[in-house]
């Protein structure tokens, strides 16, 4: 039996160095809408969960303006792998490794995501 995240407590934890981070409740995350947390180091990261139920992690930070706004970005797929793109410019980032889809130099910070 499956149960509907919104009717459990399960937090949302990245991985950071050995341990996990507990970032928010799952609950919080709606498919295909990120979310923004704050880290210990005062770095952000920005959280998506898709229609499937899986989890990504990835810095929040904009490498090409600088700004933190990859949460607010629009999520699809490009052959099979899931993206957000940039709501500034429109770069499109791997959600599970980080890559730029729009210029293979440019790579972000992935995390580790499970809900626990």
């Amino acid at each position: 039996m499956t149960l509907a995240p919104e009717t459990t407590d399960l937090k949302v934890r990245l991985r950071l160095g050995e341990g996990w981070f507990p970032v928010c409740d799952l609950s919080t995350l709606t498919p295909g809408r990120g979310v923004a947390a704050l880290l210990p180091d005062g770095r952000q990261a920005a959280l998506f969960r898709d229609r499937d139920g899986n989890l990504y992690g990835i810095d929040n930070r904009d490498p090409f303006t600088g700004a933190a706004v990859l949460s607010r970005g629009l999520t699809g797929s490009h052959h099979g792998r899931p993206f957000v793109a940039s709501p500034l410019l429109k770069q499109r980032f791997d959600l599970t490794t980080g890559h730029c889809l729009d210029d293979p130099s440019i790579r972000i910070d992935s995390y580790e995501v499970k809900a626990a």
